[in-house]
């Protein structure tokens, strides 16, 4: 019973490390401009156009850090601080973003199985700590709420393993593209990869 709860609190704490430092790789590279001038919507729209899409919408949303596609609605959704700087950070979060629209678009499979995994997920993480809480103090009368628990416990474990090619190979399109395209340069394409290190 202990090792479950050591294993939980080891990726809760491990979950909490990565966005501290994500958050703090961003605050720092977000104080550096981009040569180019270029914002993290106008990198979005031109990576997206260079690899021949054009029914991806890119648009802004509340908050930091909120940045993600929706493979669903086909929208780059853009944090206010992403979207309209012209940083570093920007432009390299941005096109990680990107990097997913265009895995949609190939049809890469282990974002196929993300995507179907999200709705169950989402629910299931915000019910999991409760269920197996509960199923711990009724481990006597109703031992099979305990298996409920571990079993969505595992459920979002297994997300978080699917998750990391997906990010991973998000993270390397970005970065070749940012490349190629010519949008970071020697001096700064250092800090969009450390910039995204921590992202995959």
């Amino acid at each position: 019973m202990s090792t479950i709860w050591i294993l939980f609190i080891a990726i809760a704490i491990l979950g909490w490390v990565v966005q501290a430092r994500l958050q703090s790789k961003f605050k720092k590279y977000s104080r550096i401009p981009l040569r180019n001038g270029m914002t993290g919507k106008e990198v979005a729209e031109k990576m997206l156009h260079e690899n021949g899409i054009y029914d991806v919408q890119v648009i802004s949303t509340r908050g930091q850090l909120t940045d993600h596609y929706n493979p669903l609605k086909k929208t780059i959704n853009l944090s206010e601080p992403v979207y309209g700087s012209y940083s570093v950070a920007a432009a390299a979060v941005a096109a990680h973003e990107t990097g997913h629209a265009l895995q949609h678009a190939k049809g890469y499979g282990p974002l196929k199985m993300r995507s179907a995994l999200v709705p169950i997920v989402s629910s299931t993480s915000k019910w999991v700590m409760w269920v197996i809480l509960a199923g711990i103090l009724m481990l006597q009368t109703f031992p099979g709420l305990l298996w409920i628990g571990i079993a969505m416990f595992s459920l979002t474990t297994l997300f978080s393993f699917i998750t990391l090619p997906v990010e991973k190979n998000a993270t390397n399109r970005a970065l070749r593209w940012l490349s190629s395209a010519g949008i970071t340069d020697v001096s700064n394409h250092s800090q969009a990869e450390d910039a995204l290190r921590w992202a995959g």
